[in-house]
């Protein structure tokens, strides 16, 4: 039943009826600017953020896909629903296999922490899933999400196709000849190469796994910082996971059915898509079946030369036999010419921590005979152990070449770890030999340093300071955030000994220190420093500051004497008590009492 629908969905004008009622539940039009080539191919005015979408630098080579597209009608997201064998087949399209399910949410959730800014929604990823191989065959996954049987999608060997030559010696797709694209998201082996994740957290990335399927896929979708809740975002996206207007309405069509309800079905019973954009183009030919490659077109059997054709009678009766005219030649493409690549005048690659590299990558595409060579692309590879990326957060960027045959890599943005890494330059789709580039990022560092505030530390002896010592530190006049302070008690300003005297710090074990390591400015490149506490000695002392890059500030910290006790009474000053005899009450004693004679 699924099948006889699809087909009557995908004749005639009901395709494009369908498709543009599904489109235009999203859009009323296209994204500012959009054009659309003989081929189906659109692009848009916006070079500068549109990413370069030839063949072999999309997601899938532009490789076919299927074109069954959703019921008219809303799904019916019925927990009970079946996977459409029941005959109800809003219900049946809107199921999507469990651990299917959970892959594209899993992976929706990474990308919201990972890249906020892109709210990536997981119907997204179902669309595509959909399209690329219908919901990896209908489910038909192990528990660890990866599919039975390998999905392979035709070789691309221009015979109707992009043509792609291995890139892999056939790691992914069992191919040494052409590309093939992989697995349930359908990923050509060079761009899986930079795209792939590990979704599953079993240590690799698979291809053929859903978990690093769909993961992969976010993070595509959300390389250049596109915002995907914006409908010119959204259509950039999709496009450069393949370059066709078709594609595009496919998948907008799913998305918008997937937006109004789903359910989890049991893994195995999804519905199976039947039409692929390839098949018309082969006439007389069964459709492939989903996610094989499809046979080769009628009369160009593989590695077969044309027969000539059977005599004919002559003028004189006798048969004659035609010459075989051999094909034309393909001419080459630009990539085809290429024999190596140079280094187009790229300064030295050395960055701060955090900041900017101020010099970009800069590569120049050359023939044998140094012309330069225009429309190539190059594709530019963070090696080593370092968390720089490109502009964006990715750590591959791929670039054409101009009409000077030069290739200028996004910048690069220094992360935290510093030390040594290289930028490799390669070319896309041809095996020559890439340019190597040393660049380095460097530790934080401030050039100045300042105290705040307007008064100098001070204490009593034996006290503490009221006040802890703040400063900031800044670099080309810029705050300068998390950078490294070391902070000593010195002798003096010419003696940069640690003091044995005077001021100190407290360790966790509050015992005395006068020479801290380890402290770091804030973001607003401030720096509060512990508590400082003074011993029994007065007199003025230094607070050194330093920083990596430079930066010195000399603290001076006074320490009062402390006041002096009131002194004790001294008994030897005091007056000496009477030693004369009181006067005596006796009256024999008084003279003014004797009896006279």
């Amino acid at each position: 039943m699924a099948a006889h629908i699809g087909r009557r969905l995908r004749k005639g004008a009901a395709t494009t009826a369908v498709a543009a009622a599904a489109v235009a539940a999203l859009s009323a039009s296209q994204a500012p600017g959009a054009t659309v080539d003989d081929q189906g191919r659109q692009s848009t005015g916006d070079a500068t953020s549109a990413p370069d979408t030839a063949a072999d630098d999309s997601a899938t080579g532009n490789s076919p896909y299927y074109t069954d597209l959703p019921p008219l009608n809303s799904p019916s997201p019925s927990p009970s629903a079946g996977s459409g064998d029941a005959g109800d087949q809003r219900a049946g399209e809107a199921g999507i296999p469990a651990t299917v399910l959970d892959a594209y949410k899993q992976a929706e959730a990474t990308l919201r922490e990972k890249k906020p800014g892109c709210n990536l929604p997981w119907q997204l990823l179902a669309a595509i899933g959909k399209v690329e191989s219908g919901q990896a065959r209908g489910g038909r996954v192990t528990a660890d999400g990866t599919t039975v049987t390998p999905i392979l999608g035709p070789q691309l060997d221009g015979n109707g196709f992009a043509l792609i030559r291995d890139t892999d010696n056939g790691a992914y797709d069992g191919n040494r000849m052409y590309d093939q694209a992989v697995g349930p998201m359908q990923f050509i082996p060079s761009t899986w190469d930079w795209a792939g994740r590990d979704g599953n957290g079993d240590g690799r990335k698979d291809p053929n796994n859903i978990y690093d399927a769909a993961l992969a896929a976010g993070h595509y979708l959300c390389r250049f910082d596109w915002d995907l809740s914006q409908q010119g975002d959204l259509r950039k996206a999709i496009l450069s996971y393949n370059n066709s207007t078709d594609y595009l309405n496919t998948v907008l069509s799913w998305l918008e059915f997937y937006r109004r309800g789903t359910h989890e079905i049991p893994d195995g019973t999804g519905a199976l898509p039947v039409d692929r954009s390839d098949d018309t183009a082969r006439p007389g030919v069964t459709p492939s079946a989903p996610g094989t490659t499809p046979p080769a077109r009628p009369g160009k059997p593989s590695g077969s030369r044309p027969s000539p054709s059977p005599a004919a009678p002559g003028n004189g009766g006798s048969p004659s036999t035609p010459p075989v005219t051999p094909p034309p030649a393909t001419p080459p493409t630009p990539t085809d010419t290429v024999h190596h690549l140079e280094d187009a005048g790229t300064g030295t690659l050395t960055a701060m921590a955090g900041h900017t590299f101020a010099e970009r990558v800069s590569t120049r595409a050359e023939t044998e005979a140094g012309k330069a060579v225009a429309k190539v692309r190059i594709r530019f590879t963070l090696v080593g152990d370092t968390d720089t990326t490109f502009t964006g957060g990715e750590t591959v960027a791929t670039v054409t070449t101009d009409a000077s045959g030069v290739a200028v890599a996004p910048a690069l943005q220094a992360g935290e770890r510093t030390g040594a890494f290289a930028v490799q330059a390669a070319v896309v789709g041809r095996s020559v030999k890439g340019v190597p580039y040393r660049a380095t990022v460097t530790a934080r560092a401030a050039d100045a340093l300042a105290l705040a505030g307007e008064k100098e530390p001070t204490c009593v002896a034996g006290g503490e300071f009221a006040e802890p010592v703040q400063v900031k530190a800044t670099y080309r006049g810029e705050a300068a955030g998390k950078v490294a302070v070391t902070a000593t008690l010195v002798t003096s300003a010419d003696d940069p000994a640690e003091n044995d005297k005077g001021p100190y710090f407290k360790d966790a074990d509050g015992k005395a220190v006068r020479s801290l390591t380890g402290l770091k400015t804030d973001a607003d490149g401030q720096l509060t420093l512990p508590k400082l506490y003074a011993d029994d000695t007065a007199g003025t002392f230094l607070l050194r500051l330093t920083t990596a890059g430079g930066a010195t500030l000399d603290v001076k910290l006074t320490v009062e004497p402390a006041a002096a006790p009131s002194p004790e009474p001294d008994p030897s000053t005091d007056p000496a008590p009477s030693t004369d005899p009181a006067p005596s009450t006796d009256p024999s004693t008084d003279p003014s009492e004797t009896p006279a004679a």
